[in-house]
């Protein structure tokens, strides 16, 4: 993973080869070019498509579920363990056996969601647990699970951009504190991106990889915006100095 001065790394959806590569050079490489496995029928026709935007942009790719759609879980494991990208995007459940199929390397988050108590983070997010009574721990207990699973991060989603301030501001401690990555997603903009990115670096967070998705999309092309690829990547270097 390329993080601007060790410390962060933008995460965008592309949905073409040419759109990945504007994306990679808007941000000078620190950034992971999202695709989604849900957009594939199956995990063989992702494999074959994926590795061509990894040839693009020197491997920087994120593998993502899809509106963190826990059914595409072993989709994603299955997928990465073939092309080994940078980045993989998983539910809390199936981290450990996301990383027995891709080993080391692949930068691997665990993903989290808010649950209206600071301090605390839903962590039944996989397929059969997200329909049951909600799983709410301790953050660094969250943290130390995820971490014995192989994890590096924790997806803090759906955010809803700052709507759960407080809580947000717990799990960035939570990270600093015990050396874990963060990944703040969900309703992220050009307007509350520096805000939620500089909470994450005060509190002394060490790799921060801000998910900023549909916001930055034209609606028309479906094509990540480069002028805002450009804009949020000036932010970065503002706020990380």
């Amino acid at each position: 993973m390329n993080f601007y001065k060790g410390r962060v790394c933008l995460n965008c959806l592309t949905n073409s080869i040419e759109n990945a590569k504007e994306i990679y050079q808007a941000a000078e490489g620190y950034v992971a070019v999202g695709i989604l496995s849900a957009d594939y029928p199956d995990v063989e026709s992702a494999v074959k498509d994926m590795k061509r935007y990894q040839e693009a942009v020197d491997n920087n790719i994120s593998v993502g579920l899809g509106a963190g759609n826990p059914g595409q879980w072993k989709a994603v494991a299955e997928i990465s363990g073939q092309i080994k990208p940078k980045h993989i995007n998983q539910t809390f459940t199936a981290g450990g056996y996301t990383r027995a199929k891709t080993g080391e390397g692949p930068f691997l988050n665990s993903m989290v969601a808010p649950c209206r108590k600071p301090g605390y983070v839903k962590i039944s997010t996989g397929p059969l647990c997200k329909d049951e009574e909600p799983a709410i721990v301790p953050v660094k207990t969250a943290i130390a699970m995820a971490k014995e699973q192989g994890a590096d991060s924790l997806k803090y989603f759906p955010m809803g951009g700052l709507k759960a301030r407080e809580e947000f501001e717990a799990v960035a401690r939570a990270c600093a504190e015990t050396g874990f990555g963060l990944e703040p997603t969900g309703g992220i903009d050009l307007e509350n991106f520096k805000e939620i990115l500089e909470i994450a670096v005060r509190a002394g967070v060490e790799r921060i990889i801000p998910h900023v998705y549909s916001s930055i999309i034209d609606k028309e092309t479906g094509a990540t915006r480069i002028e805002d690829v450009a804009a949020l990547y000036e932010m970065i270097k503002g706020v990380v100095g």
